[in-house]
C-alpha cells in the first residue's frame, strides 16, 4: 500500500445523484457581492462563517483537506459542486487557486464559510475557466494526513490484546457483522508513524481499499476483526506485527485510523 497522489480541485468523475441532492444547487442572496459582515483581507479576499465548526487546529497553506464546496459566479450560476457529486473532494492547499489557499485556513474542522474570491485570486481569465469573482461555500470536513495527537504512543484508555495490539474505538458501527482472518473486507484508512509522518492513505487517493485479511499485516488481520461495518477505530500496531523492519516498509510501530465499510 503506497501513497500516489492523483488530486485535482475538481473530481472527473460524476458520481450517481440521490433523488435528495439537486443537480444544481441554487445561489445564495448575496452571490454578486460580499455583504457589510463579510470580513475582507488585505489581498482582496472576502469571507462570511455560515457555521462555526467544532474543531480547534486549521489546516496549513500546504496541507491535504477534505471538503465539501459549491461554486458560483456572480451571476448566480453553479459551475461545480462536490455536494451534488455526493462526493467530497481532497486536495492540497497549495495546489489549488490562491483564493483557496489563503481562505480555508482561516476554518476549522466543521466550519462552513462563504468565499467571495477576486479573479485575482482565481483564474486570472484562463479561457478555460470561469471568469470574474467566484463565490464558494465551503465545509471544511477534515486534514486527512494530520497525525492524531496521540501518535506517539496508544492512551490509556486505549484497548490492548495479547499480542500487543492496541486500539480505540472512534465511533460506532451500525452494521453487526465482524469479518474473519479470511474475510475480504472494504476499508479506508491512513497510517502513521509514531514521528507523525503519514506514509499511506486511501482517504488521500479519494478511493477506498479492497483486501483479504490474511494478506496484510498480522496487525490488520487481528485488528479489523474486533470491528463491525461502519465502525471507525485507531490501531497501534507494534513492530512485531507490522512489516518486522523489512528495508521497504514503514519502521516501528505504526498508527492506522480505519473505517470498516464492507464485510465481503
Amino acid at each position: 500500500m503506497r501513497i500516489v497522489l492523483a488530486l485535482a480541485f475538481a473530481l472527473a468523475a460524476f458520481a450517481t445523484l440521490s433523488a435528495q441532492t439537486p443537480t444544481v444547487i441554487p445561489a445564495p442572496p448575496d452571490v454578486a457581492a460580499p455583504p457589510k459582515e463579510a470580513r475582507k483581507t488585505a489581498t482582496g479576499l472576502a469571507t462570511l462563517v455560515l457555521q462555526p465548526g467544532t474543531g480547534k487546529d486549521r489546516p496549513r497553506a500546504d496541507e491535504i483537506v477534505t471538503v465539501h464546496y459549491t461554486g458560483w459566479t456572480t451571476d448566480g450560476k453553479m459551475f461545480d459542486s462536490s455536494v451534488t457529486r455526493g462526493m467530497p473532494a481532497t486536495f492540497p492547499l497549495n495546489r489549488v487557486i490562491a483564493g483557496w489557499t489563503e481562505g480555508v485556513p482561516l476554518m476549522v474542522v466543521g466550519e462552513k464559510r462563504r468565499l467571495w474570491i477576486p479573479e485575482a485570486l482565481a483564474y486570472k481569465g484562463q479561457a478555460d475557466r470561469p471568469k470574474g469573482m467566484l463565490v464558494f461555500d465551503v465545509e471544511l470536513l477534515s486534514m486527512p494526513t494530520r497525525a492524531p495527537a496521540d501518535v506517539k504512543a496508544a492512551p490509556a484508555d486505549a484497548k490492548r490484546t495479547a499480542s500487543g495490539l492496541a486500539y480505540r474505538v472512534l465511533q460506532p458501527g451500525a452494521g453487526k457483522l465482524r469479518p474473519k482472518a479470511t474475510s475480504q473486507v472494504m476499508v479506508h484508512y491512513t497510517g502513521w508513524t509514531t514521528d507523525g509522518k503519514m506514509f499511506d492513505s486511501s482517504v488521500v487517493r479519494g478511493q477506498p481499499a479492497t483486501f483479504p485479511l490474511n494478506g496484510v499485516i498480522p496487525g490488520w488481520t487481528e485488528g479489523l476483526q474486533l470491528m463491525v461495518e461502519g465502525e471507525k477505530a485507531r490501531f497501534w500496531i507494534p513492530d512485531t506485527l507490522a512489516y518486522k523492519g523489512q528495508k521497504d516498509g514503514p519502521q516501528g510501530t505504526l498508527v492506522f485510523d480505519v473505517e470498516l465499510i464492507r464485510v465481503d
